[in-house]
């Protein structure tokens, strides 16, 4: 065995001895965790200010990989929902007795060791652990280089935590940051159970293409906002600029805005306050020549379709028609989550039915893709993929069943 194998011999290991631990020994790691963070506040913000130094404020990650005293304190208040959520093991999704006599049950398990590889997101580092260990399951995560010293600093908490509870802390792994722990991770065969990739598309791509061990894709958020003829303009800018410029480095921010041709007239309005938000729009023929000039727009070209901006940047895609939309949404999506403005209930009802996505919104903000935001507590990410979990993944998505058949001497 290499130096990594061993650790993940180790996790593997470590994590059959959680179905021995208490719910009064997770609450009491959720708890301790929660008043570490607040304790070593100014820890945590020191290492990020490390990983921050190494990054250009430009780049679009700047903003998922900063870290604020309000942030952590957001995060310290997320471990607390997630401790008071129902355990999602050990539930009976089906029981029945057989004709001769057999008696099955259907029941929650936990799915394992989970790996998790993602990018410039420590926030990740907390989350992950919180539903992980609530559902039972070791985790070994992978961040990257961004995020290398908010990470340590977030992970030493953690094992900190687990010893207060006499939680074995083996179960938990944070890797190193370079990209041969990636690829040992990748090829972990027998010892993790599932790979979560979070971050961007080339890093699912890549995740995907060489993992050997199973992957649940957390794909990017490729998102569609339909403007359609019947939209009530005052809803449709509040929703519009609320999913633009909310959290614009995140996946469920809005990149495409598709309006409705006979809107054109009131595309100044609707651009408006996004234009005194500073955000760039990359506007279609049709629609560059209806908006009026600002040295924010510019013509859009094919590139500016099918990309996730994950910055205050967006395109314009003009349509005549309901169907026209849904086209271009099913060429570009990467079905995290689409949206349509409208007061037809027979559009609404057609758009969807018809979206192949995750999540899919009616004269709503797609800000509210996320697993807080639907009561599931923290999540570990958006699944955009069919198989397994699909949306916002956590506690009940990291829980497989198993059957359970008990007999009185049955022989076939």
């Amino acid at each position: 065995m290499t130096d990594l194998q061993e650790k993940f011999y180790t996790v593997q290991k470590s994590t059959k001895k959680l179905n021995q631990i208490s719910d009064l020994q997770i609450w009491g790691a959720l708890d301790s965790l929660g008043s570490l963070a607040v304790e070593h506040v100014d820890d945590i913000l020191l290492a990020n200010q490390k990983d921050l130094a190494k990054m250009d404020l430009s780049d679009p990650k700047y903003d998922r990989l900063k870290l604020t005293k309000e942030r952590i304190l957001a995060i310290v208040e997320e471990i607390q929902q997630v401790k008071i959520l129902q355990n999602p093991l050990g539930k009976i999704l089906e029981e029945k007795t057989l004709e001769n006599g057999l008696h099955l049950k259907k029941v929650t398990v936990p799915l394992g060791v989970i790996g998790v590889i993602y990018e410039a997101r420590p926030n990740v580092t907390f989350d992950v652990f919180c539903i992980a260990l609530k559902s039972g399951n070791g985790l070994v995560l992978k961040g990257s280089t961004d995020a290398a010293f908010s990470n340590q600093a977030i992970m030493k908490l953690i094992h900190q935590a687990l010893r207060i509870n006499n939680i074995p802390e083996d179960a938990f792994l944070l890797l190193p940051s370079d990209r041969g722990a990636t690829q040992s991770l990748l090829e972990a065969v027998g010892f993790v159970d599932i790979i979560i990739p979070r971050g961007s598309q080339q890093l699912i791509e890549y995740v995907r293409s060489n993992s050997k061990v199973p992957v649940i894709e957390t794909g990017a958020g490729i998102v569609h906002t339909f403007f359609d003829l019947t939209a009530d303009l005052a809803k449709g800018k509040a929703i519009i600029l609320n999913a633009k410029t909310r959290r614009p480095s995140v996946c469920n921010s809005l990149d495409c805005l598709i309006i409705h041709e006979k809107h054109l007239s009131d595309i100044n309005e609707i651009v408006e306050d996004l234009l005194a938000k500073k955000v760039t729009i990359f506007a279609d023929k049709k629609s560059f020549e209806a908006l009026e000039t600002h040295h924010l727009i510019q013509m859009a070209d094919q590139s500016h379709f099918g990309i996730e901006f994950l910055s205050l940047k967006m395109s314009i895609k003009t349509v005549a028609s309901l169907d026209e939309a849904l086209q271009h949404i099913d060429q570009y999506s990467s079905k995290h989550s689409e949206a349509i403005i409208s007061e037809d209930r027979k559009n609404i009802d057609k758009f969807l039915k018809q979206v192949d996505a995750a999540a899919v919104y009616a004269n709503a903000s797609t800000a509210f893709t996320d697993g807080n935001q639907f009561g599931m507590g923290a999540e570990i990410g958006i699944s955009t993929q069919k198989l397994h979990a699909r949306g916002p993944m956590a506690l009940r998505e990291l829980t497989s069943y198993k059957w359970i058949i008990e007999g009185s001497g049955q022989i076939r």
